[in-house]
Order: structure tokens, then sequence, then C-alpha cells
């Protein structure tokens, strides 16, 4: 995944990383900044988890991230190859 594409649209994204990770305060998620260094360690440290956890955890969000954005993409360009 480009994580570029999320630190540009973190403002859009804090909504979707809340639901997923609800113990995520509004201040910690405007800490994170779209940073996913920040991310995995205040997923790791609010909820008390080992930080390969924390890693798996993310890896598996930026994976359904990246199946959406492929989605609305194709949505919006439907002349785009495949």
């Amino acid at each position: 995944m480009n994580w570029d594409r999320v630190e540009g649209n973190w403002k859009q994204l804090k909504g979707k990383v809340k639901q997923k990770w609800g113990k995520l305060t509004d201040d910690q998620l405007d800490v994170i900044s779209g940073n996913r260094d920040e991310l995995v360690g205040k997923i790791q440290e609010s909820y008390g988890i080992a930080k390969d956890e924390a890693e798996k955890e993310v890896k598996a969000w930026e994976s359904t991230f990246d199946e959406e954005y492929e989605r609305q993409t194709k949505r919006k360009d439907p002349n785009r190859p495949m």
C-alpha cells in the first residue's frame, strides 16, 4: 500500500480509524496525523498489545483500505484500464 494516500486523506480516514480502534482518542488521532508508526504505537499503547500484533492489525486495515480505494477509483474513471 502507498501510505501516502492515508496521510493525504487523514482527515477523511480518522473516522474509519476511530471506528476500527475505538479506544483511540481524538487527541491521539490528531497526533498520529497519518503517520503509520504513530498509529501502530498508539494502538499498542491503548490496547496493551505487542508491537507485532499492532502491526498486523494495521496491515489488515491497510488491505481493506486498498480494496476500497481501488473500487472508488474505478467508479470515478470507467475508461481506466484494469
